[in-house]
């Protein structure tokens, strides 16, 4: 196949692209600058199309992941950064399809699952899910991911492709043991007795495994009859206060300070972020892959998270040694 993967240069692009080339895939790369990687990497403009909209030509599959990270404090700047990023480049990558002689077979756009409510009652699937955005008492900060959200899929839908099947790709949190991943930023906390219960810990962490994610990325390829969005998580989401307990066991350790909420809204202060990540209840279930069949090699948190504390474990020794 022929991949191509604009804002392809973060955790998820470098996930995505060094399994393709490993399987001996074309792949390309879009990103704001040149970068050094085993596959190619070429510039392209976000704001307008350019020569690099040739890429499309003749591709099997577009993967669009661009958008300015949401690591940083929701301030009038930064909102307007995260959210003219999705939707600029959104609506070129859609326009670059729809310009090319042999357009792709297949749009995979990023989304979130955080476009679901912040709820403890149920879970959210694709069918039955209740969209964010009206629920009582939650920051205002959470309401504005649920615009962009809403706002990166309505480009994608408003997109005219004829002959490209459109999916929306509902992430939960991807977990790998990449340096400098999310794994790897929770790892550090429960390695220096940090990692006990966020809050009241009752809100649900929903995940999956870079494996599982990579293979429902390939089993929606081959599925011509799915399109629209699609819930990439793990069928077994679990309050926060179990999450962590299991990943201190599958560490080694028992301790795990607890952190209340005032101190986690400290904390994002100093370090420039937000606490919607580790303070929304997102109780998300992948519907329709596992509707139409699609398996999970890592279903289960304990066996994900052995898993991972074993992989982090290997790198950092291959890292050591190199």
């Amino acid at each position: 196949m022929r991949v191509v993967i604009p804002g392809g240069t973060g955790q998820i692009g470098t996930l995505l692209a060094r399994v393709f080339h490993r399987d001996g895939h074309e792949v390309v790369v879009l990103g704001r600058s040149a970068t050094h990687a085993t596959w190619r990497v070429a510039r392209w403009d976000i704001e307008k199309i350019g020569d690099w909209a040739r890429e499309f030509d003749g591709a099997d599959v577009v993967i669009n992941l661009a958008g300015r990270s949401v690591n940083c404090r929701y301030n009038a700047k930064h909102r307007e950064e995260i959210l003219q990023s999705r939707v600029a480049s959104t609506r070129v990558v859609g326009q670059a399809i729809a310009g090319a002689r042999r357009p792709p077979a297949t749009w995979l756009q990023a989304s979130t699952a955080t476009i679901y409510a912040h709820r403890y009652d149920a879970p959210n699937d694709e069918d039955s899910g209740i969209l964010g955005g009206t629920e009582a008492d939650t920051p205002e900060t959470w309401r504005f991911s649920i615009e962009v959200a809403t706002a990166w899929e309505r480009i994608l839908d408003e997109a005219i492709v004829h002959g490209t099947r459109k999916i929306k790709l509902r992430s939960a949190v991807v977990l790998s043991p990449d340096r400098g991943g999310i794994f790897d930023t929770i790892l550090s906390l429960v390695r220096r007795g940090l990692g006990g219960t966020a809050g009241d810990g009752r809100q649900y962490v929903s995940w999956i495994h870079e494996e599982d994610f990579v293979r429902a990325i390939y089993w929606l390829l081959d599925r011509r009859d799915m399109d629209g969005p699609v819930n990439l998580a793990s069928p077994n989401p679990l309050p926060n206060r179990d999450f962590m307990a299991t990943l201190r066991q599958a560490w080694g350790t028992s301790v795990g300070l607890p952190a209340s909420r005032w101190m986690l809204e400290l904390g994002a202060l100093i370090m420039g972020t937000e606490t919607e990540l580790i303070l929304k209840s997102r109780r998300v279930l992948p519907g329709r892959l596992t509707r139409h069949g699609f398996t999970f090699r890592f279903p289960d948190w304990p066996n994900a998270a052995r898993d991972l504390c074993d992989q982090w474990k290997t790198l950092r020794l291959r890292g050591q040694a190199g």
